[in-house]
C-alpha cells in the first residue's frame, strides 16, 4: 500500500433471522431489482446474476423465514408473468438499507471516529450526570450536569436516546462538535 493512501474502516452488513444470515448486500440488490423491474428474470439480468441463483437465493430466504418475500404471478398467452415484494420483502429491504446507511454514515464520519477516541481533543468532551430526559415525538432533550458543575442541554433524536438507553442518573458525556452537541454514554460491561 502506498504511503499516501488513506486507511479507512469498513464492514459488511447483513440481516439475520434465528441466528442465520438471510439478507446481505447481494440479496438487497436482488430485492431492489425485483421491486424496480417487477420480474425475477429481469432482476437477475440487471444484477448480472443467473436466474437460477436469484431463484435459489429467494427460496433459501423464504425457507429460513417460513414466509414469502416475493409474490409471483404467471403470465398467459399474451404476456409474461411478474413479481413484486411482499410486505416482509419490503420491510427487510427497508431495514437493510436503513442499517447500511447508518453504518456507512458512521464509517465515513471522521468526527464520529474522533468522538469515540481516535483524535478527539479533551476540550470537546464534558463529563457529567444526566439530570433530565424529555422525549418528544421525534426529538429528545437531554440535560447533563457537567462535573464543573454546569448543565449542558443537547437536542438529539428520540431514536438515539432509546438506542443509548439514556435516563436520569446515567454517566454521560456531552461531545461538542462545531455545530452541535452530541451525547455519548459509556458502555456498561
Amino acid at each position: 500500500m502506498l504511503a499516501h493512501e488513506k486507511h479507512k474502516p469498513s464492514c459488511k452488513v447483513w440481516i439475520e433471522y434465528e441466528g442465520k444470515p438471510i439478507l446481505g448486500k447481494g440479496g438487497a440488490e436482488i430485492l431492489e431489482a425485483i421491486r424496480k423491474e417487477k420480474s425475477i428474470s429481469e432482476a437477475a439480468r440487471k444484477t448480472g446474476m443467473s436466474y437460477r441463483y436469484v431463484w435459489n437465493y429467494l427460496a433459501k430466504m423464504e425457507k429460513a423465514l417460513r414466509e414469502p418475500v416475493v409474490q409471483t404471478h404467471k403470465g398467459g398467452r399474451a404476456g409474461g408473468g411478474g413479481a413484486k415484494l411482499t410486505k416482509l420483502g419490503e420491510s427487510l429491504l427497508k431495514e437493510y438499507r436503513r442499517v447500511e446507511g447508518y453504518v456507512g454514515d458512521i464509517l465515513g464520519d471522521e468526527e464520529h471516529w474522533e468522538a469515540v477516541g481516535l483524535k478527539i481533543s479533551a476540550r470537546n468532551r464534558l463529563r457529567g450526570i444526566v439530570k433530565e430526559v424529555n422525549k418528544g415525538a421525534v426529538a429528545a432533550k437531554v440535560k447533563i450536569e457537567i462535573e464543573a458543575p454546569v448543565v449542558v442541554t443537547a437536542l438529539i433524536s428520540r431514536e438515539a436516546v432509546e438506542e443509548l438507553d439514556i435516563k436520569p442518573g446515567d454517566r454521560a458525556e456531552a461531545v461538542i462538535k462545531a455545530t452541535e452537541v452530541m451525547v455519548a454514554k459509556e458502555s456498561q460491561r
